[in-house]
């Protein structure tokens, strides 16, 4: 029962455990459904789920008949110009990072965009090249075909090696898409989970830097070898360095201009992004003014700068993959897939969760896997989406997908149309607009401030993300930080956080007994909490760690007694122990036996229940025993494993747990689980985890459930605070747990006052901690009602009792009469009458109508 009171509430109920909660409430037995019924769900077919998977597999049939149009093409019309125009710029500067001509860039600007316009589900992000694929896909293209690449034996020209690196990078980019399409069918999506925020933070981060020395060698019109290896960016920086006399000056002093410009313009646009209808469209100014000026002037002619050169009118005809490239590019493609899908579904996430609708991860790896097969298929590279494309197309009023479908046609345009007024460009520009667009992932420095304030181990993985692509290169960087990354996931799961816990606020509630000072802790009882799964590569931590907490290991504390029984029964043959009503006196000086005396080969015995039967005395090893035995003291009594935290529990960890348990048992220490997740009991009975020892009464729903069952149990096993409120009768009892709890900073003072009236030999109610207990069901089940009340009040038969914080209300069978000296203070002492019921409290009916208002104004904790 649950009674709210303002912002508190009063929760009466009985003290369940597990196997008496699933009784009460008649726990179902749910069928589980097996793999081999999954797998029948998932292959059964009917119209509806034919409709679905169709819709699924082409997402514009559901959302382009709904399409506004009067509302949102003209939107879609104006995003549509100015993404495909940036589209354009970026295609050919990218394919400058993939070591092909920059022609080449517009095909993977091109093609991608229509296969995701079908199969994508995503509304806003903009399909295309992106730095970090396209840097990918040029460390496979330098690595295959280098600067001094030879056929049949003679150094190829520079046309044999652009042909061959476009054959190289369509092969690759034609594998990642494979990758990325046999992900989605298997709906194996869920992979991208293992790329984290601050892994794919820090390796764009150095893939960024990767972008600004790849373009080093265009802005200088240096001729730098491409170095994909381990260090690969040192020895590129030395090669610019050992050669920056040579620089083209006309070059560099045309790159610095582009790049201030498109730097101060940029920030300009973000600082006034809501006063603006469009950003400024910089990078297309830039470029028409650049091609204009580089044609008039003829730079070409006079300073020898390098430009884009021709574009080929028109589309060329799709190519078969190279398959020799496949077996040398496993690596790379699966980097490629994997990193493509990454970024692309984290930018596309942004978008449908500010846009509120749905996203579907395995269809989006359809998509971008389809796209790069197509878009290799017609020698385009590897696309995915950039932020800053995507923020392009959705920040200027994109709708849906048709913004895309308007950006393909504006490129497609430049293919056929217009691609020669781009010949004169400087590739210095492009150089320059590539790294006009590294802004974004070079402020991601910063995070690495945030993430050490937040979480060092998300900030070690950033740091190490970032060196091992910086240093070891983008593909080898990766793998090694998906393997740094999860070797965190072990490090924090194989040590877990373990704690002891006492109770706070006097109330059900439970926290570290470190974190507060106004705790109390229940007499001989631990409270251990584990904060992860138990497993075979924790367990052993586990286990220290709970000897730890309770002070002592149970095995070693078994042994000994199980040595000092046979040095008892050893003396008692000899007589060298006398049995007295005080308890064992020695009665020789006994010399020493060492342990390995006393074991005599039976090493295995000392680890059985202790076995007391033969002795003529019961032994207390709390007391004190002759001086010649030596047995490790134990505090507690019990102890409550909190599981609440752990989600599963292997075979292993299982086998480990039983034993543990096991000993703690045989040294009369009784063991609670408390929190167990569902179906944990389940399936520690299908492995045959319980015997006589281990029972699966030792599961309580909460912590509470258990100290106030160890409490009942302790204090009924000590009839002195035992105290029956009516003669003859065993259904209602009152249990005096005042002695019970113990605080680290002060004192519980227990406050007793009665009527002068009343004599002190007489029963009072104490401002104690009172447990009601009434058996039900003929005594087959004990249940406690526990609330927190101030000890002001009392209407009827029920009284509430106060100890330290812990209030409770007892129920007792009131009698006729009147309470001597009641009151509604703090403390309501109550008599007895004098009539013939001497043990009977009663109320006056003033006293119970002053308690009824108060119960009904008053706010219980």
């Amino acid at each position: 029962m649950v009674e709210p009171v303002g912002n508190h509430y009063v929760v009466a109920r009985p003290v369940y455990s597990e196997k008496l909660f699933d009784e009460e409430y008649e726990k179902l037995h749910r069928y589980h459904k097996t793999f081999w019924d999954h797998l029948k769900l998932y292959f059964r077919c009917s119209p509806k789920r034919v409709k679905k998977i169709a819709l699924g597999l082409f997402p514009v049939a559901s959302w382009l008949p709904a399409y506004r149009f009067k509302e949102w093409i003209l939107s879609d019309i104006v995003s549509g110009i100015n993404t495909g125009l940036v589209s354009v710029l970026q295609g050919l500067a990218f394919a400058l990072l993939v070591n092909v001509p920059p022609g080449y860039g517009l095909y993977a600007a091109f093609f991608p965009v229509l296969v995701y316009f079908i199969f994508g589900t995503s509304r806003h992000i903009s399909i295309g090249p992106f730095p970090v694929l396209s840097l990918l896909v040029g460390g496979a293209v330098v690595r295959l075909v280098p600067d001094d690449y030879t056929v049949n034996g003679t150094l190829a020209n520079i046309s044999q090696i652009n042909e061959e690196r476009v054959i190289v990078a369509a092969s690759v980019t034609f594998l990642a898409g494979i990758w990325q399409l046999l992900l989605g069918i298997l709906q194996l999506g869920f992979l991208v989970i293992y790329l984290s925020q601050s892994l794919i933070s820090g390796f764009t981060t150095a893939a960024a830097i990767h972008v600004l020395v790849s373009q080093l060698k265009f802005m200088f019109q240096l001729t730098v070898p491409g170095f994909n290896k381990p260090f690969g960016i040192i020895y590129t920086l030395e090669s610019v360095f050992s050669q920056i006399t040579k620089t083209n000056i006309a070059d560099l002093v045309t790159s610095l201009i582009v790049l201030l410009i498109v730097f101060v313009v940029k920030e300009l646009n973000d600082r006034y992004k809501a006063k603006l209808p469009v950003p400024f469209p910089i990078e297309l100014l830039v470029t028409v003014l650049a091609a204009l000026i580089s044609y008039f002037a003829k730079f070409e002619e006079k300073f020898n700068v390098a430009v884009v050169g021709e574009l080929e009118e028109g589309f060329q005809a799709p190519v078969a993959p190279d398959i020799s490239v496949f077996q040398r590019c496993i690596g790379d493609s699966i980097s490629i897939a994997m990193v493509g899908f990454a970024v692309g579904y984290s930018v596309a996430k942004v978008y449908s969760i500010k846009h509120d609708y749905a996203l579907d991860g395995n269809q989006e790896l359809i998509a971008f896997g389809l796209g790069n097969i197509v878009g290799g298929s017609f020698k385009g590279f590897a696309s995915s989406t950039a932020l800053s494309r995507s923020g392009v197309q959705e920040s200027t009023g994109g709708k849906t997908q048709i913004a895309g479908i308007i950006s393909a046609v504006i490129v497609l345009i430049v293919i056929l149309a217009i691609g020669f007024l781009l010949e004169p460009l400087q590739k210095s520009v492009l150089a320059s607009l590539a790294l006009g667009n590294l802004k974004g992932m070079l402020l991601q420095f910063k995070e690495i401030g945030i993430l050490w304030r937040k979480d060092k181990y998300d900030c070690a993985i950033w740091v190490v993300s970032f060196l091992a692509a910086l240093l070891l290169g983008l593909d080898i960087g990766l793998a090694t930080a998906v393997a740094f990354q999860l070797l965190t996931v072990v490090i924090r799961s194989q040590i877990p956080s373990c704690t002891v816990l006492a109770n706070v606020g006097r109330s059900d509630i439970y926290k570290n007994r470190k974190d507060y000072t106004d705790v109390y802790e229940p007499e001989g009882v631990k409270i251990f909490r584990c904060s992860s799964p138990i497993f075979f590569a924790n367990v052993e931590f586990f286990k220290e760690k709970l000897i730890t907490a309770v002070g002592f290991n149970p095995m070693r504390v078994l042994r000994k007694r199980n040595k000092a029984l046979r040095k008892i029964r050893k003396m008692l043959k000899k007589g060298e122990l006398q049995v007295t009503p005080k308890g064992l006196i020695c009665m020789a000086n006994y010399a020493y036996e060492s342990d390995e005396e006393l074991d005599n080969n039976r090493i295995e015995e000392l680890d059985q229940p202790t076995d007391l039967t033969d002795l003529p005395v019961e032994i207390d090893w709390s007391t004190s025993l002759p001086p010649t035995v030596s047995v490790p003291r134990v505090d507690i009594h019990s102890v409550v494993l909190d599981f609440s935290a752990v989600s599963f529990l292997d075979v292993s960890a299982m086998r480990v747990l039983q034993k543990t348990l096991k000993e703690f048992v045989r040294i009369n220490i009784d063991i609670y689980i408390v929190g167990a997740p569902e179906g944990f009991l389940d399936k520690l009975e299908r492995s045959a985890f319980f015997d006589e020892e281990i029972k699966p009464s030792m599961f309580f729903l909460t912590i509470h459930d258990a100290v106030l069952h160890i409490l009942l149990k302790k204090d009924i096993a000590s009839s002195p605070k035992l105290k029956p409120t009516e003669k003859g009768s065993n259904n209602h009892c009152i249990i005096n747990t005042s002695g019970g709890l113990r605080s680290r900073e002060h004192t519980v003072h227990v406050d007793t006052k009665h009527s002068s009236k009343e004599s002190p030999d007489e029963p009072i109610f104490l401002s104690a901690l009172l447990t009601y207990i009434t058996s039900a069901d003929h005594g087959k089940e004990l249940k406690m009602v526990t609330t927190k009340l101030e000890p002001k009040v009392q209407v009827g038969n029920v009284a509430v009792f106060f100890l330290g914080g812990f209030h409770l209300p007892v129920c007792m069978k009131a009698a006729p009469g009147r309470v001597p000296g009641s009151k509604p203070a703090a403390t309501l002492a109550l008599g007895t009458s004098s009539g013939g019921d001497a043990k009977r409290p009663t109320l006056s009916q003033g006293s119970q109508s002053n308690l009824q208002r108060s119960l009904s104004s008053k706010s219980p904790f």
